[in-house]
């Protein structure tokens, strides 16, 4: 049975659930390279999928876990003391304004259960991260998706949208953004702040800033209490594997937080290994450098092929598959990469269905994926 077909009625009386849940899909994540050496029997995998870091991690990294090993029988450090003071120290905080969490989508579901009720909203932007969407479903409440602007946020529409709905909790603005690579000016994004309720939270998402640093708003919390600022280690740390994430936000925001966040939400590797990653910046300037480098050429390259795209400011690239044969789809297209042993996002989920997400991998990744585009499209 679909998810979208569940009600209570056909639900057993031992599972009750609210009709809000009943509602959701389960999230779908980028496909498991052992999942699809499974299906097709491909062993040459190349996962695109994901945005995460194609480079790994730092060796930093390796070491800190190493040294973990024979403390895993010990619960970890509930509060986080060290890593914690490493990023007051790194993004210029008290370490009172830090809340730790299970990767970003831990805080960002901490937030909603800190502050949104059923008789509330949330206000998010078409083509805006999928989890936004679950979040006030799983709570509730109402779920307000603004119309994107050239697939980025319209925060005008933003502002008016909150002004409309006084129940309004929490505004979520990724930035840059997923899965477009859309990237806001830092004038208006505090232009957007200043025009809404300070009752109103302004959570922003900034899973790939180190793609983008001159996106970082850290100096909105200085001016504006409802400002929430949510990051990761899974993209250019290359942590995804360990889940950990940090919310920067006011004192008062992150005491509440720090009330509902589970107290061992973050393993004792997690927070070596994050401490680790975030003391080797000279590792994140080399993946932003290749980063660059390859999207540049991936750009050329889709040029070449006739396949238009989304100029993004994060390391994935949105390319429309838009062919004139009606049998060629981004499905089709996806499907073909599958088959072949290259792994892409499609992008049907969040009402693009003629969009493939594609992660830049390092230079042999990506000379594999066009190589195998080419010659799927030349086939077609």
């Amino acid at each position: 049975m679909q998810p979208d077909q569940l009600t209570a009625s056909n639900l057993s009386p031992l599972t009750p659930a609210y009709d809000s849940i009943l509602a959701l899909a389960p999230y779908q994540t980028g496909k498991p390279i052992e999942e699809l050496t499974r299906e097709y029997g491909v062993s040459d995998v190349v996962k695109l999928a994901s945005n995460e870091n194609p480079m790994g991690c730092s060796p930093r990294v390796t070491l800190a876990i190493t040294e973990q090993l024979g403390q895993l029988s010990r619960y970890p450090d509930g509060n986080g003391y060290y890593l914690k003071q490493a990023l007051a120290d790194f993004n210029d905080v008290k370490v009172e304004q830090i809340t730790l969490g299970n990767g970003s989508d831990d805080l960002l579901d901490i937030l909603a259960r800190s502050f949104v009720g059923a008789d509330d909203a949330i206000v998010y932007s078409q083509y805006a991260f999928v989890v936004y969407s679950m979040l006030a479903k799983m709570q509730g409440a109402m779920d307000v998706e603004v119309p994107a602007h050239r697939f980025g946020h319209d925060l005008k529409a933003m502002s008016q949208t909150v002004q409309d709905n006084p129940n309004t909790k929490i505004v979520f603005i990724a930035n840059p953004n997923n899965p477009t690579g859309t990237q806001l000016e830092q004038k208006e994004l505090r232009q957007f702040v200043a025009s809404v309720p300070s009752s109103v939270l302004v959570v922003l998402d900034e899973a790939y800033i180190e793609y983008s640093p001159e996106s970082n708003n850290r100096a909105l919390l200085d001016e504006f209490d409802n400002v929430i600022i949510v990051r990761t280690f899974s993209k250019a740390y290359g942590l995804a594997g360990l889940r950990v994430g940090y919310a920067l936000s006011s004192v008062a925001v992150a005491e509440l937080l720090n009330r509902i966040r589970q107290p061992f939400n973050v393993s004792r590797v997690g927070l070596a290994a994050a401490a680790a990653a975030l003391a080797d910046q000279d590792f994140i300037e080399k993946t932003r450098q290749m980063n660059d480098e390859q999207m540049r050429w991936l750009e050329k390259q889709f040029d070449t092929l006739g396949l238009g795209f989304v100029k993004s400011h994060a390391n994935f690239i949105m390319v429309e598959v838009q062919v004139e044969m009606e049998d060629i789809t981004a499905a089709s297209i996806h499907q073909a990469l599958l088959e072949q042993g290259v792994i892409v996002r499609p992008l049907g989920a969040y009402g693009l269905p003629n969009w493939l997400r594609i992660t830049v991998g390092v230079a042999e990744d990506n000379l594999r994926l066009i190589d195998t585009l080419r010659s799927i499209l030349s086939e077609d």
